[in-house]
């Protein structure tokens, strides 16, 4: 495989304050707001976010974590059984704006799961998609996100991987190509 840095870890920052910034703009203060990172990778994007929001609003803001094992559409076909992860939702969606929150959107079929998965939860006013990475082309269902950090264009053989400092050492976002060779 050729791997690719698409994101830097300035620019894997600089991507995320922008994207701070957006939702600020959109939102205030947050007062009527929830952010809800998809299980598993969705919610480190919704770690970072949250301190940063925080330390620009000077404030709390709610954040919660779905679990969205048994809302996939291909639950039942994979080999080995998914280990379920955890849902953390202490709060109430009624009535509030969700921004669903994933780090990389390709086919579409994890956020349906996640929509599908956060209606167990109440009614929102109003759902909104934010994605650190926009896997732009092979999109299997119409969704788009309201918020992208990065748009990237890919080929079906290809792989992105966003890779947290936390997990794997660096803040950084990879394109993974197969060799022509191989």
């Amino acid at each position: 495989m050729e791997t690719q840095i698409i994101l830097n870890k300035r620019h894997f920052d600089l991507t995320l304050q922008r994207l701070c910034r957006q939702l600020i703009e959109n939102h205030n203060d947050f007062s009527n707001t929830v952010l809800i990172g998809l299980q598993p990778r969705g919610v480190r994007v919704v770690d970072r976010l949250k301190e940063m929001l925080e330390s620009i609003l000077g404030k709390q803001v709610q954040c919660g974590t779905l679990d969205i094992t048994f809302y996939r559409d291909d639950f039942r076909r994979r080999e080995t059984p998914p280990i379920p992860s955890v849902t953390n939702i202490d709060f109430t969606i009624e009535n509030k704006k969700v921004i669903l929150i994933d780090d990389v959107l390709y086919t579409g079929r994890t956020i349906r799961s996640g929509l599908d998965a956060l209606l167990a939860f109440g009614r929102p006013e109003k759902v909104e998609l934010l994605t650190f990475i926009d896997r732009r082309f092979k999109r299997h269902l119409p969704i788009q996100a309201d918020y992208i950090g990065k748009a990237v264009d890919t080929l079906i053989s290809e792989r992105v991987s966003v890779e947290w400092e936390e997990i794997e050492g660096e803040d950084k976002v990879l394109l993974y190509t197969p060799n022509e060779n191989g």
